[in-house]
């Protein structure tokens, strides 16, 4: 087994004590102080995460946008130079080989990021079918680390250390700007159900861009945070996790994924599977589900009805800010209602859970968009 790899700010991690864990093949700080108070922290003034462990490919070529089409569901043509939108590399039986964020950087260019655990099987995907596009990819992960401040004082946070006017840059928007006198790359992105950015920068100036971050939030109560607390966030927002929420053999109608599907755009990969998918209608779906007693789902969890296994927990956990237990799983036809009944195992024990709407947690319409 190959050792974990560290991001460009693993000396930063060491300092402030983090609490390590093995994530996708990298060592990442878990927690700094606990996953319910960063949880907290970033639902009511903002957390400074260290997400260098995701991804970046940079696509150029005449043809870049014509090959984004071809691969992903989503419709790159809408894109303009600073704009960004979620979508999803595609497999031909209609399954997702990853979700990813599409960057339009300038005509021509593209920045993809993508999952970590995906980085290399993206790229070689990728690689694949640009030869007929005589598009140029390129791996720019270990060029870059990434830092996400998350969070309703977001903006109040990153203000200070950047000229660039923070209240111009919309949702899904994306431009050069120097941060704590480094020059970056600034997305309003983010992974956690609140406002927030997420900054690319130079790996070799990671650490003093981390460092001004963490300095300005302090009076603002922003909090360094671990994967632990970014798993509950995007949970209680509903935002999946590719390899336990969706996978290779899931399809994006499935995981209720459906909107990002731009039917008008023309041929992509898994577009047949996908019609002919939507003719019939799923055979299951992802469901957001809450616990009728104080038991925890976790993942792989069996969901249980009439005392058969008819599905398996995909991610659940306590939800911090909620102060629920929640959680997603697949069930079949006649289980996706609001108010549907049935058990998970937890334990040996038959414990009682109810399907809820979702997301299970929604950013207050005053915060910025």
């Amino acid at each position: 087994m190959s050792e974990a790899r560290s991001t460009p700010l693993r000396a930063a991690h060491e300092a402030l004590a983090a609490h390590w864990v093995t994530f996708a093949g990298w060592r990442m700080p878990g927690f700094y102080s606990s996953v319910i108070e960063e949880h907290l922290a970033v639902r009511s003034a903002a957390g400074c995460f260290d997400v260098s462990h995701m991804g970046e490919l940079l696509l150029e070529g005449t043809r870049a946008g014509e090959l984004l089409q071809q691969l992903t569901c989503n419709d790159v043509s809408r894109l303009e130079p600073g704009r960004a939108h979620y979508n999803a590399l595609m497999l031909p039986n209609g399954a997702l080989l990853d979700d990813l964020i599409v960057y339009m950087l300038a005509p021509e260019r593209y920045l993809l990021v993508v999952n970590a655990a995906n980085t290399v099987r993206d790229l070689v995907w990728i690689r694949r079918h640009a030869r007929a596009y005589a598009v140029r990819v390129e791996d720019l992960s270990a060029s870059w680390a990434l830092v996400a401040v998350q969070g309703p004082k977001a903006q109040a946070v990153l203000a200070p250390l950047t000229r660039e006017p923070l209240q111009t840059l919309g949702s899904f928007h994306v431009r050069e700007a120097q941060v704590a006198g480094v020059a970056c790359l600034v997305a309003r992105t983010g992974y956690t159900g609140e406002d927030g950015f997420e900054v690319f920068v130079p790996a070799a100036r990671a650490l003093e861009v981390w460092n001004a971050v963490l300095e300005s939030g302090r009076p603002a109560g922003l909090r360094p945070a671990g994967l632990g607390a970014r798993d509950t966030l995007r949970l209680e927002a509903r935002l999946l996790l590719y390899g336990q929420d969706m996978d290779e053999s899931t399809s994006l109608l499935e995981a209720g994924l459906g909107w990002l599907v731009q039917w008008g755009k023309g041929p992509f990969v898994g577009r047949g599977a996908l019609e002919r998918e939507r003719a019939t209608g799923p055979a299951r779906k992802l469901v957001g589900f809450e616990m009728r007693s104080r038991a925890i789902a976790r993942h792989g969890y069996a969901i249980l009805r009439g005392g058969k296994i008819v599905g398996r927990v995909t991610s659940g956990s306590f939800a911090p800010f909620l102060k629920k237990n929640i959680g997603l799983a697949y069930l079949p036809r006649g289980m996706w209602e609001p108010g549907t009944r049935f058990e998970v195992e937890v334990r040996g024990r038959a414990e009682p859970a109810e399907v809820v709407p979702t997301p299970f947690y929604r950013r207050p319409p005053s915060a910025p968009a």
